[in-house]
């Protein structure tokens, strides 16, 4: 593809997404989360961070996720976002079992009235990391806010951050600023993407 500007590439993956979603969404969703056990989380992960998806994004439904951590794996402990004004820091709280979810104005569904953790706790966890398009270097392509960008570089190297895409890789390399801050993992309904300082690889089903 021609390279573009941000802003025609976010628009050109809405699109390819919508058609996806459209088609078989919630069925590419359900294969995002057997690869992400299968091939990313272990019973040693301490907590996961993960978004919870927007519905006129088509996103990955995360809420597979989530529902099979809460109940085979209860000790992992789970946070979700919180989105302020435009500018400010992403706000993380911890999500429980029964936790009221209510939409905010972008669509987001958050937690509500549950207060700010602090984030990251102890131990090996990791970070599920919305995005529209993803390429072979674990460079992501985001909405455009800068919410992830901030929170990505504030996390120290040991905590893993893993995208989910219901696309494959983009075909080229997208467009990656000095502050962006690469995926460690990427997983997709048919590949899970490794990105590793010797190259990427991927891991077919």
């Amino acid at each position: 593809m021609e390279a573009l500007p941000k802003a025609r590439l976010r628009q050109h993956y809405r699109t390819l997404r919508r058609q996806l979603a459209e088609a078989d969404g919630q069925g590419r969703s359900r294969q995002v989360c057997e690869r992400f056990f299968q091939d990313v989380f272990s019973e040693e992960t301490a907590f996961v961070h993960v978004f919870l998806p927007i519905r006129r994004q088509q996103e990955v439904d995360t809420f597979l996720i989530i529902d099979q951590l809460q109940a085979r794996f209860p000790e992992t402990a789970l946070y979700v976002p919180v989105m302020g004004p435009a500018g400010h820091p992403l706000t993380t709280v911890r999500l429980w079992p029964g936790t009221v979810l209510t939409e905010n104005t972008r669509g987001i569904p958050e937690p509500a009235g549950e207060p700010a953790a602090a984030f990251p706790p102890a131990g090996p966890g990791l970070v599920l990391v919305p995005l529209l398009a993803f390429d072979a270097h674990g460079h992501r392509l985001g909405y455009g806010g800068g919410y992830y960008d901030r929170f990505l570089a504030s996390l120290p190297p040991a905590v893993r951050r893993v995208g989910l895409s219901l696309l494959p890789a983009a075909d080229e390399p997208l467009p990656a600023e000095p502050h962006d801050v690469p995926l460690h993992a990427c997983v997709t309904p048919r590949h899970t993407w490794c990105f590793h300082t010797d190259g990427p690889a991927a891991l077919p089903l």
